[in-house]
């Protein structure tokens, strides 16, 4: 265990306290740059998924004339008095949690790592670095795969010709959102079973006899919100596959390693006791 001097339960929360606050200060301090370019967010950024130049469905008529998106057949509307500035308020918000993510995950590994013993801190070095990459990583695969993929689907989408989409912008920026975030912790799933295998929640052994139930559910998943053609589900579901095979082979690393430790303890202790009956 750190050598660093004990703190009490009050000095631990005051502690977590004051890296909480560093942290949304960092989020306030990226919502006020986006403010001044507020206008390049929302145009280019967040309803850019809603017009057919963008540049995934541009992409995607350049494969093939199957997979080509020309139109998006909605519109966007405010239906509430105040549904445009709370949105506007959501979108600033997610963008400094975003651009921010960095500097907070290095606030939590500061608060974190006196608590572990030197070798765990030696297993876990770099870990602000992985944890950020895998979040942009699946910020950016969120934003320029999944996201234009369910708008499509969803802005053509009909149960009745009769009916025509005209979509509030509540209900647009929430599923945005909700889509790019939601990507950006899903690919966290090998932090988590790094962690989760440490403590014994989770075994290689186990996530690789739920393998085919994972790859079930994630091609169902992919099946609903992409065209109805292969490459698409493809593009969809090899991450998220990649990611979970990626964590098999970590948390499989993580048990053989504290076993190998358990076994130099064992040893250690019997040449101990060795030791003291011979003398």
């Amino acid at each position: 265990m750190s050598e660093e001097k004990e703190m009490s339960f009050l000095d631990h929360l005051e502690e977590l306290r004051w890296h909480i606050i560093r942290s949304l200060g960092a989020v306030v301090v990226f919502m006020i740059v986006a403010v001044f370019i507020n206008q390049y967010i929302f145009e280019h950024i967040i309803f850019a998924p809603s017009k057919p130049d963008f540049i995934t469905y541009r992409l995607l008529c350049q494969l093939s004339e199957a997979t080509c998106i020309k139109e998006l057949p909605f519109e966007i509307q405010s239906r509430l008095m105040t549904g445009q500035f709370t949105m506007y308020i959501a979108s600033l918000f997610v963008v400094g949690l975003i651009c921010s993510f960095p500097y907070i995950s290095w606030e939590i590994w500061r608060f974190v790592k006196p608590g572990l013993y030197d070798n765990e801190k030696g297993a876990t070095r770099g870990a602000v670095f992985f944890v950020s990459f895998l979040f942009i990583a699946g910020i950016l695969f969120g934003y320029f795969i999944l996201t234009p993929l369910a708008v499509n689907f969803l802005a053509n989408f009909q149960i009745s010709p009769t009916i025509k989409n005209e979509f509030d912008i509540v209900s647009y920026v929430s599923t945005v959102m909700m889509l790019v975030l939601g990507c950006g912790i899903i690919f966290q799933l090998p932090v988590a079973v790094f962690f989760l295998s440490k403590v014994g929640f989770i075994t290689p052994q186990l996530m690789r006899t739920y393998r085919r139930h994972a790859i079930v559910v994630v091609l169902i998943l992919a099946g609903i919100i992409t065209p109805p053609d292969v490459l698409s589900q493809v593009i969809i579901s090899l991450p998220v596959l990649l990611l979970y095979e990626m964590s098999i082979f970590i948390s499989a690393w993580v048990v053989k390693k504290q076993a190998k430790e358990e076994v130099e303890e064992l040893a250690k202790d019997q040449l101990a006791q060795s030791t003291e009956l011979q003398s």
